[in-house]
């Protein structure tokens, strides 16, 4: 399995961007979806993670309300729309992929089988 994530770039405080995680290969429809980002200096941190069917959400506290992830398995492509973007967002942003899901390790990095390349999203004042 291959991921590509895209639709970063550099806006202002309040806007909105889109990120895509394009998937390639026969078993993605099987597979649980997050997003994780890194900023400068700091660890890789859990923003979100959709499962398979689409039927299970979960976010990191400082993006629920802000954030939604959804998937289009016809397009093998999952989506993090982000809206009220703060500075804090800044960062290198990574999906990735998980063949098994436990409720209570979604956010460990360690669990990811896959990882696409990051896009990086920057918000200023």
């Amino acid at each position: 399995v291959q991921l590509q994530a895209s639709g970063g770039g550099l806006v202002q405080a309040g806007a909105s961007l889109r990120l895509s995680c394009a998937a390639s290969g026969r078993t993605y429809n099987t597979l649980h979806i997050g997003w994780f980002r890194q900023a400068p200096g700091k660890e890789r941190e859990f923003v979100s993670l959709i499962t398979w069917s689409g039927g299970r959400t979960y976010y990191t506290d400082s993006v629920k309300g802000r954030f939604t992830i959804s998937r289009d398995n016809a397009k093998n492509t999952v989506y993090l729309q982000m809206n009220s973007l703060e500075t804090e967002d800044t960062a290198v942003y990574y999906c990735a992929a998980r063949r098994m899901m436990d409720s209570g390790s979604y956010s460990w990095a360690n669990e990811y089988d896959y990882w696409g390349q990051g896009t990086q999203v920057t918000v200023s004042p």
